[in-house]
């Protein structure tokens, strides 16, 4: 068992957070770089979300689903929608091979360590939704597609079918990309 911390430091205080996944706290400190997002504001919009709820409704653009969360109005559900939507898709590709790394070898990550340890690609060790993930928005971004595009189509793909490999969440996504009309 593993415990990710991240202590911020300001003016007058230290705070220490504690978060149970890598993708927990990577997520928290992607939102607390948003202006008028505090660590509190961020620990309420993951708490009320969850981590795939919070990548999902910034992928999509969906303010609405982030101003669920207590404290958040819709000026600020913006905000976050539209400065994350580039940002996010590191930490979405990462997916759940934050908690692998630490199930499958211990490996502990140090606070100050701002990128995940590098991670084998064999999606067999670290779960076939996580590795069909990452596969489809690298070679969506290797066919063109920004990250944001690609990771919003993915997200919707993955919507449809939680348990698709990759080929299937690349078809999907590609159906979803496509020109209408």
């Amino acid at each position: 068992m593993a415990l990710y911390t991240e202590l911020l430091v300001r003016e007058d205080n230290l705070q220490l957070f504690g978060f149970p996944t890598l993708a927990e706290r990577e997520w928290h400190r992607l939102l607390i770089t948003v202006q008028g997002v505090g660590a509190k504001a961020a620990l309420a919009i993951a708490g009320t979300l969850g981590t795939d709820g919070v990548a999902r409704a910034i992928s999509l653009g969906d303010v609405s689903a982030i101003r669920a969360a207590p404290g958040i109005g819709p000026k600020l559900a913006q905000r976050i929608t539209i400065e994350l939507k580039d940002k996010a898709p590191a930490i979405m590709a990462m997916g759940d091979r934050g908690d692998a790394v630490a199930q499958v070898d211990d490996t502990v990550i140090d606070a100050t360590d701002a990128v995940p340890a590098p991670v084998p690609s064999n999606t067999d060790t670290f779960g076939s939704a996580a590795g069909a993930r990452a596969d489809a928005l690298s070679a969506l971004v290797n066919l063109g597609y920004g990250q944001g595009e690609a990771a919003g189509a993915i997200a919707q793909a993955m919507g449809d079918g939680p348990q698709a490999d990759t080929q299937d969440m690349i078809r999907r996504s590609l159906r979803l990309l496509a020109p209408k009309g």
